[in-house]
């Protein structure tokens, strides 16, 4: 899960810049960026958490 969640900080933002550049300009291309990376710092908080909750204390 946590490879997924790091896989994903570079895969969101890519992409979303990508799609922003292409049906914007590169500013909204970069807004898109900023908001699949933040997608992306969720998603890797949440298995992190998953993780961490799943260990034996």
């Amino acid at each position: 899960m946590v490879m997924i969640g790091c896989l994903l900080l570079i895969i969101l933002p890519l992409i979303g810049f990508v799609v922003g550049a292409y049906f914007g300009d590169v500013a909204i291309g970069l807004w898109a960026a900023a908001g699949g990376f933040g997608l992306a710092v969720l998603v890797c908080s949440i298995s992190v958490t998953a993780l961490v909750k799943s260990r034996p204390s």
